[in-house]
């Protein structure tokens, strides 16, 4: 008898709300192995910026990345808090998780012909299979879990809804393709504000800060894999080392700080009630974005300094520049507990974001930036040290 159970509950689960305290909550084998694969997605997005950015094409390489990266980033989040809510683990659930997973496998594929082309239609029919399997898992939790019914079906109705838009607007005129993408990005965001309304999901507060934590890590990976990558490419092009390695010591140094103000941080005190932990992860957009871009801009700045890139001296700086710059002040904006700068850790990330920002017109943007986040981490770790709620 005992044997049959745990067979059944193998193959099925009913899918109820988990305990939002329960003990020991970690990231499962299948999350991870979701966030694996969608590390294809992520160097994708920051391959195709970086070609852009190198062929001279700031803006269209910028706009470009900012919609890829939304479908990603969008896709993994919604993932993430469905299963702190809803992990079952049973066969159901693991073959939609793989489902989900074919299609940012698909949306990779169509990432490149994106950005350089303009041509969303690979990429929409990738980003559609992940949310329709997105549905059917909403659909399983409104049906078995009935307190939270309305949530959960507010949840795929509002889901397919826009995945039917999102299969129109490759139709639609090519001149309205951003107000478009804008649009149906903005009704995407406003569908779990809807669907909490009602009865509120039951997320993990420690599990949903560790999953945050280890996408962040993967982004962060692709940055230090793309400096070595372009060490490697300007060597064998026979360019000179003393024009390279400045550049690469100060984007290592540069994500070593990163990772260390970020990881420096208690996120789960953020993620105790509905409104602040919506903001928390919707705030993580420029987060993850900025980080897999600093890799790509590292990428770029590399290549210009052996003359290997389109951009003046100005725009390779800033391709650089801002996405640090951008990543300081969101996590700081993201863990401030007071409404004005009332301490020196309040303090000194705006500062450093703004002479990270400086650092543009320097002769040496990349080395400058890295000194600079470098001595922010300094800083926040002895005014931490002297008093320690800082």
């Amino acid at each position: 008898m005992s044997q049959s159970t745990n067979t059944f509950s193998t193959w099925y689960r009913p899918m109820l709300a988990r305990p939002a305290d329960e003990e020991h909550r970690p990231a499962s084998a299948l999350e991870l192995f979701f966030d694996l694969c969608f590390v294809v997605a992520v160097a994708q997005a920051s391959s195709a910026f970086e070609h852009e950015m190198l062929s001279g094409r700031p803006g269209h390489g910028l706009l470009g990345y900012a919609f890829v990266f939304f479908a990603i980033w969008w896709a993994w989040m919604n993932f993430t808090w469905f299963a702190s809510a809803y992990d079952t683990d049973d066969v159901p659930y693991r073959l939609m998780t793989l489902v989900q997973i074919i299609g940012a496998l698909v949306m990779a594929a169509g990432i490149a012909e994106a950005l350089e082309h303009g041509d969303f239609t690979v990429i929409t029919w990738g980003y559609v299979v992940m949310r329709l399997a997105m549905v059917s898992q909403w659909l399983r939790a409104a049906v078995t879990d009935r307190a939270r019914r309305r949530s959960a079906s507010r949840y795929a109705v509002g889901i397919l809804f826009l995945q039917g838009c999102w299969l129109a607007r490759p139709v639609l005129p090519a001149d309205g393709g951003a107000v478009t993408f804008a649009v149906l990005a903005a009704m995407e965001l406003a569908v779990p504000v809807w669907a909490e309304r009602a009865e509120g999901t039951t997320w993990h507060p420690q599990h949903i800060a560790e999953r945050y934590g280890l996408f962040t890590l993967i982004v962060l990976g692709e940055s230090v894999m793309a400096a070595g990558l372009a060490v490697g490419a300007a060597l064998d092009t026979h360019q000179g080392l003393g024009a390279v390695l400045p550049v690469a010591l100060g984007g290592l140094l540069t994500v070593f700080a990163l990772w260390w103000m970020y990881f420096a941080q208690d996120a789960p005190r953020r993620l105790r009630t509905q409104r602040t932990a919506m903001w928390w992860g919707y705030g993580h957009y420029v987060v993850f974005a900025a980080a897999a871009a600093v890799g790509a801009a590292l990428a770029v700045n590399v290549a210009h300094a052996g003359g290997g890139s389109a951009l003046t001296d100005v725009q390779a700086a800033a391709v650089y520049t801002v996405p640090v710059a951008l990543f300081v002040l969101c996590v700081w904006l993201l863990h401030r507990r007071t409404a004005r700068l009332s301490t020196a850790s309040d303090a000194l990330p705006p500062v450093a974001a703004m002479a990270v920002l400086c650092s543009t017109v320097t002769p040496f943007p990349v080395p400058a930036t890295g000194v600079i986040v470098a001595l922010l981490i300094a800083g926040l770790v002895v005014v931490r040290r002297e008093n320690p709620d800082a």
